[in-house]
């Protein structure tokens, strides 16, 4: 599956209307949200079923403070947060993002 970027409250919005979605927050100058990045591209790259967005939060801070705030969820680049029903029920921050952190709590 493709990630589509996002940048605006609207598409973030229309996301929520998803059962399941996996938000990835990155900066387009960290390195270690590059490497969260990779994870996040080899994940997805085998999860056919699961949808998936991203922003970079250089473009789209507002988007991103956004989520925080409505979420209660503490800002941090790169992010992971994975929805369901509207909701957040997991995120993750950092070199805590992995192919394998993921996948289990998607599995979950």
């Amino acid at each position: 599956m493709t990630a589509t970027k996002i940048e605006t409250e609207e598409q973030f919005n229309d996301l929520l209307k998803e059962d399941t979605f996996l938000l990835f927050k990155h900066s387009l100058t960290c390195p270690v949200s590059a490497e969260a990045h990779e994870q996040y591209e080899k994940y997805i790259a085998g999860n056919e079923q699961l949808k998936t967005a991203y922003l970079a939060v250089q473009e789209a801070r507002p988007l991103s403070n956004h989520v925080a705030e409505t979420f209660d969820i503490k800002h941090q680049s790169p992010q992971a947060i994975l929805f369901k029903n509207g909701k957040p029920v997991w995120n993750e921050s950092h070199w805590r993002i992995t192919y394998d952190s993921l996948n289990k709590a998607i599995s979950e």
